[in-house]
């Protein structure tokens, strides 16, 4: 690919045990502010948005025993989870990264603006990066402000 970067920094997913105990520290001692917070049983996690200075910091808790996250703490223990980059065109930019050979896994397709896949760590050097656009994969989509759960 030419031209560029491939999209912006949206938000940094971080893995915990307790997003409460991690807010002590991301909003007592680093200054973070809430923005919103939302639960997927379903999927297994709950999450937490704080900004940074106009930087997103997203928490991620796992629920259930059986949630990837709680998977990804006992192999790995908290830290970084996943980068999410705001891609414009994703479908498109998704299809010529598999036509380069990198590894993508989990796409999805939210609605007509809103589609996202992963870097697998494989292809990029241990850090999954999440590619995507609109909600609900981008932190700031205006569609996370107005919801009744956060």
């Amino acid at each position: 690919m030419t031209g560029g970067a491939i999209g912006k920094l949206d938000h940094i997913g971080i893995a915990v045990n307790s997003i409460a105990e991690a807010r002590k520290f991301y909003e007592g001692v680093l200054g973070a502010r809430f923005l919103y917070e939302h639960a997927n049983a379903e999927a297994g996690y709950r999450i937490v948005e704080l900004d940074l200075d106009g930087f997103t910091l997203e928490l991620l808790e796992p629920l259930g025993e059986d949630s990837f996250l709680r998977a990804f703490l006992q192999k790995h223990g908290e830290g970084v989870h996943h980068l999410t980059l705001d891609v414009p065109d994703s479908r498109v930019r998704i299809a010529q990264l598999k036509e380069q050979g990198i590894k993508i896994v989990g796409e999805r397709e939210f609605g007509p603006d809103s589609y996202e896949g992963f870097i697998s760590p494989r292809s990029s050097h241990g850090v999954l990066i999440q590619l995507g656009s609109g909600y609900p994969t981008l932190a700031r989509a205006a569609e996370w402000f107005r919801r009744d759960d956060k």
